[in-house]
């Protein structure tokens, strides 16, 4: 098996290994990723996209690809046929690849950072590479809320009291919420994990890739939320969702300031998404936590959200 640069291959080369890839998202996590798919073939053709193919007799068998931000690489997807990685394990063709990808960006001048989400990857599949070459790793939850059915618990009635209002997303929220995201993340251990947290300017290159790209799904303003503090105006709260799939709704972000935290807010914004959504005949509502964020996990499975996988996340700072 060899690891060919992903620069030399066309779409055409690519294509049947993405659709297997899609496939795969639908069955495993109920989620539409022939967009990203698309937009993956289309950068292949322009012969932009960095990363590195595994090929044997002409066939592509897997791929990585990354992608430079700065000083900093994040690895967009790795993805290996399923006759190459049994039984949900990591493969050598999986391993091959990591290695490829951690020493190209390693060794890129000026980059001092990797991030990478492995959504697909089951917790521990490919860690070895990474923790081998010394990144830090984030166990991740992917839970799901079952909307068919699902009453709103009676803690709610007691949000309605408090001091704020919901209204939907619009599009002069972004500066607003840039800030909001980076107040509310300060410190915290998702910007450990995502450095864009923690500037106003990460965080609207955050919220763009969000509202604007396909990578998270396709953005739903109608079931997007914003809290208000009646007596400031000012946001104290936000709630971004997207369409995954027809009947599938994902939250992309959930925060809360922390000086308003415990006052149901977080709560509140979650169960106008999950109304909002059942009111269109939506099946599920997922989201991704970090699972050593204790105090959020246990709100999620204070809604009914339970855990449908648990995935890694890896940092290495140079």
């Amino acid at each position: 098996m060899e690891i060919i640069d992903l620069r030399h291959f066309t779409s055409a080369d690519l294509r049947p290994l993405l659709q297997e890839e899609t496939e795969v998202w639908s069955d495993e996590l109920a989620w539409d990723y022939s967009s990203s798919a698309d937009m993956i073939l289309r950068y292949v053709d322009a012969r932009i996209l960095p990363g590195y193919a595994a090929v044997e007799r002409g066939r592509l068998h897997g791929y990585a690809f990354f992608v430079y931000e700065g000083n900093k690489g994040v690895i967009g997807d790795l993805y290996v046929g399923q006759e190459h990685a049994p039984n949900g394990k990591e493969s050598p063709v999986e391993k091959k690849l990591v290695t490829h990808v951690l020493e190209t960006l390693q060794e890129s001048p000026g980059v001092h950072r990797i991030e990478a989400q492995l959504l697909l990857h089951e917790t521990g599949r490919v860690a070895g590479p990474f923790l081998h070459q010394g990144f830090q790793r984030y166990p991740r939850l992917f839970m799901e809320l079952a909307l068919a059915g699902h009453v709103a618990p009676a803690k709610v009635n007691a949000a309605k009291a408090c001091p704020f209002e919901l209204r939907r997303w619009q599009e002069s929220d972004y500066q607003h919420a840039a800030a909001l995201i980076t107040a509310c993340y300060r410190g915290h251990i998702d910007s450990q994990i995502n450095d864009q947290y923690r500037t106003v300017q990460g965080a609207l290159r955050f919220l763009n890739n969000i509202v604007r790209f396909p990578g998270c799904g396709v953005f739903d303003a109608n079931s997007s939320f914003v809290a208000i503090d009646r007596a400031s105006r000012a946001p104290v709260g936000l709630i971004l969702c997207s369409r995954v799939k027809d009947n599938i709704g994902h939250v992309t972000q959930v925060c809360v300031l922390p000086e308003h935290r415990g006052r149901k807010i977080g709560l509140a914004l979650l169960e106008a998404s999950a109304e909002e959504l059942r009111k269109r005949s939506f099946k599920t509502l997922s989201l991704t936590v970090t699972e050593a964020n204790e105090r959020a996990v246990d709100l999620y499975r204070q809604l009914g959200f339970s855990v449908a996988r648990v995935f890694d996340a890896f940092v290495w700072e140079g």
